[in-house]
């Protein structure tokens, strides 16, 4: 497909400079946060028994894969409300969707099969060692990267076969699929409904495994003992907490027709920005194994 359009301009999060310049020191607050949280958590993972157990031997890997996705929209996002014309390339555009997509999709699948982790430690703690041994591990890792990039070549390939001839400005502050649709200088009914095939499946079926695994240990757990109940849920109203603000916000922009709203840039924060600046406080206010690691890890350093 031959485009005339060489450049998008990406409108941002708003347009007046007041407000520009309060949109570039709240990114840039959370993005310095976002690398300082996960990396922390990352270091105190691996300098700790803790990386031997299947769970956090996730959760670092869910640190770093956190501090990939965010940087392909939030550096665009810093970059571009120091500037007066937020241009990106046509080339750039395409490598950053399929990024932002990859990345996210890793992402989702990730959170997903942490729901079969939590499930196997509550319901089958004494198989829990061999299910999730280091080898399935990676497999499984292996997995959601093959799955990711299934999903994010398809976005790509979708839209870079689609004629660009006309306007360019895009009122998003990343390049994603939904708002270059809007771009197209033809009719886009088999192409939307493709998206939708592709995201929108994902995302409601990777939701619903989620939920199933959840009801499976509120249903085990209810003949276990009051301390062990409790236990229990503490044990996974991290993850849950993690997956609301994530899911709910992508649900919400993918679970629809293929078209964009004025909302989808609010909601879109959440999941680019909101909750990767979220989860390591999550996932270790309310972790005594993750709090004592973070100790001995400051105790390290202090001398």
């Amino acid at each position: 497909i031959n485009n005339n359009i060489t450049k998008f301009i990406l409108l941002g999060l708003a347009q007046r400079k007041r407000i520009k310049n309060m949109c570039f020191l709240l990114p840039l607050w959370c993005y310095i946060a976002i690398w300082m949280g996960n990396l922390i958590i990352m270091i105190s993972i691996t300098y700790s028994q803790l990386n031997g157990q299947p769970m956090y031997f996730f959760i670092n890997y869910l640190a770093l894969l956190d501090l990939c996705y965010t940087s392909t929209v939030t550096s665009k996002l810093v970059t571009d409300s120091l500037s007066k014309s937020n241009k990106i390339s046509y080339t750039s555009c395409m490598a950053r969707l399929f990024a932002m997509h990859f990345f996210g999709g890793i992402e989702v699948f990730s959170l997903t099969t942490m729901a079969y982790f939590q499930y196997v430690a509550i319901c089958k703690p004494l198989h829990y060692t061999v299910i999730m041994n280091r080898q399935r591990c990676y497999a499984i890792v292996g997995a959601c990267c093959a799955g990711a990039f299934l999903h994010s070549s398809a976005q790509c390939l979708l839209t870079i076969t689609l004629p660009f001839y006309g306007p360019n400005e895009t009122n998003h502050y990343f390049c994603d699929v939904y708002p270059l649709l809007r771009l197209v200088c033809t009719k886009t009914y088999r192409v939307r409904i493709l998206v939708v095939a592709n995201s929108d499946m994902i995302c409601l079926v990777t939701f619903v495994v989620v939920m199933l695994s959840y009801f499976l240990i509120l249903y085990t757990i209810k003949a276990y003992t009051a301390e062990s109940h409790t236990k229990a849920l503490s044990t996974c109203s991290s993850h849950i907490l993690v997956v609301v603000l994530f899911f709910v916000p992508v649900l919400f922009i993918h679970i629809r027709p293929a078209t964009t709203l004025l909302e989808d840039k609010v909601f879109a924060l959440f999941y680019t920005i909101i909750a990767p600046m979220c989860n390591p406080l999550i996932y270790t206010l309310g972790n005594t194994e993750m709090k004592n690691a973070l100790r001995k890890l400051h105790k390290i350093y202090s001398y």
